[in-house]
């Protein structure tokens, strides 16, 4: 099979050199490209430099966006970070005023607590008094009526009132006003 392509190739009129031909098809091969290169190149060569130029300015416009772009990042993230730093701040806040009611509620519970308690003793204090009144009146008349009785006859208001006054004198309260303390 070998041999019979040599002579396959050499029996071709393809392959045959002819010089006529060869001259004639050098001619229209100059004709087409003086043709190409006075109408079509220039026409090409301005096509591709438009596409050049297009792909020139997208590349540019996509950098310029990109750019752009990445600023917004930047930007969004900074927005984030401040809403962060915002919102902490708020909560510290809404913590302090939340602690500063509960400590104005708590002393002001004490300070109603305190008025109450100094409220009741002083009531206390009153009813003790006004009891140590009515038994020191209760004492005078028991007194007035053994006196009375011992003496066998009447006193005048005025001695009445002098007997009250040295038997309440006599009497010890001191022992009352411990229990009250």
């Amino acid at each position: 099979m070998t041999q019979l392509t040599p002579i396959l190739a050499s029996s071709s009129p393809l392959t045959k050199i002819v010089p006529g031909l060869m001259i004639w098809t050098v001619i229209f091969f100059l004709l087409t490209f003086w043709i190409l290169k006075r109408f079509a190149f220039s026409q090409i060569q301005k096509m591709i430099d438009e596409r050049r130029a297009r792909i020139v300015r997208s590349v540019e416009q996509a950098e310029t966006a990109r750019d752009e772009a990445a600023k917004l990042l930047d930007e969004h993230r900074q927005m984030l970070v401040e809403a962060r730093t915002q919102a902490e701040q708020i909560l510290e806040d809404a913590r302090k005023v939340a602690d500063s009611l509960s400590e104005r509620s708590r002393s002001e519970l004490d300070a109603d607590r305190s008025r109450r308690l100094a409220e009741t003793e002083r009531q206390i204090s009153a009813e003790t008094q006004r009891a140590l009144d009515q038994i020191k009146n209760e004492i005078a008349e028991l007194t007035l009526i053994t006196t009375a009785k011992v003496t066998a006859k009447l006193l005048t208001p005025e001695d009445h009132r002098r007997l009250i006054d040295s038997a309440v004198e006599e009497l010890d309260f001191s022992a009352l006003e411990e229990n009250r303390n």
